[in-house]
């Protein structure tokens, strides 16, 4: 028995062992193909949370094997799984956006006699894989297997090779960027420095600034050099063949610059030799790029940075545990939350320097440093899961916003590497920091951050950065349409967010007659709505309404007057801060419900704009009505959000799409930015373990547990909190973060 019985426990110590290994960790759900298509304008390549540096696979451009190409179209990625066509790895991308920028310092592999004409180096590829940290793919042209990983602030490549000649190259005439020029240095046989200029993201050609490099090969090549695009000459050609042409210079080894250069590295190698190339980066210097090199990799080993990567992400998403729901619904889960760790971006280098707001000195933090505010988008949704889950990460992210406006006199809208790019609208900055207060992370300046507030919401038009459209605004209540498709509505509509959640700024810190103020001027998105069409109508500057007037105008980004981006129906119940006040303005709950409902079954909804991303949820502030929010989160949720290339409905803007997913499926959603809220909705997952902050929240875990009768069992029947009844479709996030256990028993309606 005694033989037996220890026969028995090494086997069922060997069958854990066994599950224990093959276990699937939140890391191994990710697909970072996803959004890779269908304009979701995400890549697969390797970043870490929050990091400075991305690699990307770069495919759009220089073949018509390609269906999207940069020069040809508006194009605002660097990859597409709708293409073939791969033309190196670029270096700092951005993740999401609607408009071409960074995406540069392309960094290519070939095989046999070098050629630098990236349309004819380029070549096709098979055997993709990505996973946090990491993407390979092989370039049937060469037969040459190709691999990049990433750690905060460097990247680095390993490239198999086949026999014969081989060759690396750097190119700085290419990317996303429509900002030109650079220069390059040559600094031993193993190592180039250098700079590109990137900017001018989205109409905006002030928005410049440079990004410096160091890259670094792991063997001495046989011989090595530069490229320079030639301009076209006049009769300067009969004396110069180069005109026009892509010119080497083997020869020469100081410092060249130009709109289109590049260097290269030529190797003979053995069949399954391997390369390694590494770039640091810095917005700061040459010597701080090397410096983070030197501090962020101890030599050349791709295999431990990957798997550093690969155990980053992992803790990370491992915030959030799920289970039940499908395998599809956990992969949609945790690549929303890779996508929402995406951005913002750490700026500081590892000495803490980085560039100042809208100046040319060099400053210094002691926290980081964080740049890439998708403010317009992410004040909705993705800070207040920051918040939640990131407290430590959001603050910082509070703190860098102040600081910008210490250091430029103004908070930023849509921020860009310490440069303002003024795209889309609004006043977002403040509900962030509002919100941050809010829920108690107070670590910051806050009578800078109420002043810098103040300054945008009062300060007349001709001087005002952020608001240069305000005196209509506080002198007539709204602002009137004055250009054929100027954005007046939008941005009164924006302007009345902010000015509600400055009001409760202002009276929690005190200053009451700022706060009666605020809140009134908050309220006048009552001057917009037409009774006639029951939706927000542009106003004209004598006070009349806009005639003729089409609320479906502005779908599919067609030019509307008085609205950004949308039409009337996306923003005519964007009122998130006055609910109750935007029902009775249309009649009562029934009337609301109505016309709220016609969004939908008229399809009239936007899955991708911003504005009406929150419609669903009003349904849950009118007693009874709570079943349609929890109908329509279940039916978005699957037929917008797939595990597949074109699983996004649309542009991801910088993780904003990916946290409507990611609150929804989990049950609640911050549908409010002023308010330190979350509407109730019916979780996809039988529990979910919420693992919160050591410091901010004292390690509380929350469980979110779903009792589900059936498939067919949406509904919420009854919600209790630590075992008592929750009798409210809304919680405060101070009850949210108290409970030990929420539980959603569902019914079929």
């Amino acid at each position: 028995m005694s033989c037996f019985r220890g026969s028995l426990l090494a086997f069922i110590a060997f069958t854990f062992y066994c599950l224990a290994s093959f276990s699937i960790e939140p890391v191994d759900r990710v697909n970072p193909f996803i959004g890779s298509a269908n304009y979701g304008t995400t890549n697969p390549g390797p970043v870490l949370p929050n990091g400075m540096m991305s690699v990307s696979p770069f495919n759009v451009m220089g073949s018509e094997l390609n269906k999207f190409d940069k020069d040809k179209q508006w194009w605002s990625t660097p990859y597409t799984s709708e293409n073939k066509f791969f033309t190196g790895y670029s270096h700092v991308n951005l993740s999401g956006v609607g408009c071409p920028e960074l995406g540069s310092l392309l960094l290519m592999a070939t095989a046999g006699d070098l050629n630098v004409n990236y349309e004819e180096y380029g070549s096709e590829y098979i055997n993709e894989v990505a996973s946090p940290g990491y993407y390979s793919n092989l370039l049937t042209k060469y037969n040459i297997k190709t691999e990049v990983s990433a750690t905060t602030r460097t990247s680095i490549a390993r490239f198999t090779f086949p026999e014969g000649e081989a060759n690396i190259l750097l190119n700085l005439g290419e990317g996303l960027t429509n900002e030109s020029g650079a220069w390059m240095r040559r600094v031993s046989d193993t190592e180039v420095e250098g700079m590109k200029m990137l900017g001018t993201f989205c109409y905006n050609p002030d928005a410049v600034f440079p990004i410096y490099f160091v890259m670094r090969v792991n063997k001495v090549p046989v011989t090595a050099g530069y490229w320079k695009m030639q301009r076209e000459m006049g009769v300067e050609a009969q004396w110069d063949s180069t005109s026009a042409t892509r010119k080497l210079y083997t020869r020469y080894n100081r410092d060249i610059a130009g709109d289109d250069i590049g260097a290269y590295f030529t190797y003979s190698l053995e069949q399954g030799e391997t390369i390694e190339v590494q770039i640091g980066v810095s917005f700061v210097s040459t010597e701080n790029a090397r410096m983070n090199l030197d501090a962020e990799q101890k030599g050349f080993d791709f295999d431990l940075v990957r798997n550093s990567a690969h155990d980053e992400w992992n803790k990370a998403l491992s915030k959030v545990a799920v289970s039940g729901g499908t395998d599809e619904q956990q992969t949609v889960f945790y690549t929303g939350l890779y996508h929402a760790l995406i951005h913002p971006n750490i700026l500081n280098d590892v000495n803490g320097e980085y560039p100042m707001m809208e100046g040319d000195e060099i400053l210094s933090t002691e926290n980081d440093r964080y740049t890439v505010f998708s403010l317009w988008d992410t004040y909705r949704n993705v800070h207040q899961l920051l918040t939640l889950l990131y407290p430590e990460i959001q603050l910082d992210m509070v703190r860098s916003m102040i600081d910008m406006y210490k250091e430029s006199g103004w908070l930023p809208r849509w921020e860009l590497y310490s440069r303002e790019t003024l795209t889309m609208e609004g006043d977002p900055a403040i509900p962030v920091i509002v919100d941050s207060w809010m829920k108690g992370l107070r670590d910051f300046d806050v009578e800078t951050a109420y002043e810098a507030m103040y300054k945008s919401a009062t300060t007349p038009g001709k001087d005002n950065f952020i608001r240069p459209d305000i005196d209509d605004y506080l002198s007539k209540g709204y602002i009137p349409l004055k250009a054929e498709f100027d954005n007046s509505v939008s941005h009164a509509l924006e302007y009345y967010i902010a000015d509600n959640a400055l009001s409760k700024f202002a009276k929690a810190l005190g200053k009451d007659d700022d706060a009666r103020r605020f809140y009134n001027q908050s309220l006048n998105y009552k001057r917009y709505y037409s009774s006639e069409y029951g939706a927000f109508r542009p106003i004209l500057p004598n006070g009349e309404f806009l005639v003729p007037f089409n609320p479906k105008q502005g779908e599919n980004f067609e030019p509307v007057p008085g609205f950004h981006e949308g039409s009337s129906w996306n923003y005519s119940f964007m009122v998130p801060h006055d609910v109750d006040g935007l029902i009775k303005m249309h009649g009562g709950k029934r009337k609301f419900v109505n016309r709220l409902q016609e969004v939908f079954i008229d399809g009239h909804y936007d899955p991708t704009n911003e504005p009406n991303i929150g419609y669903p949820f009003l349904f849950s502030y009118i007693k009874g009505e709570e079943w349609r929010t929890q109908k329509l989160t279940q039916e978005l949720l699957a037929k917008h959000f797939r595990n597949s290339p074109d699983g996004l409905p649309g542009n991801d803007d910088t993780g904003t799409m990916s946290t409507w997913a990611l609150f929804s499926m989990m049950g609640f959603y911050p549908d409010d930015a002023t308010d330190p809220s979350y509407t109730f909705t019916t979780p996809v997952f039988d529990k979910v373990i919420l693992n919160l902050d050591d410091f901010h929240y004292n390690g509380h875990t929350i469980e979110i547990e779903t009792v589900r009768p059936s498939a067919d069992a949406i509904y919420i029947d009854k919600i209790e909190i630590d075992g008592k009844p929750f009798r409210n479709f809304r919680i405060s996030h101070d009850v949210l973060i108290k409970a030990d256990k929420i539980t959603f028993y569902l019914k079929e309606r």
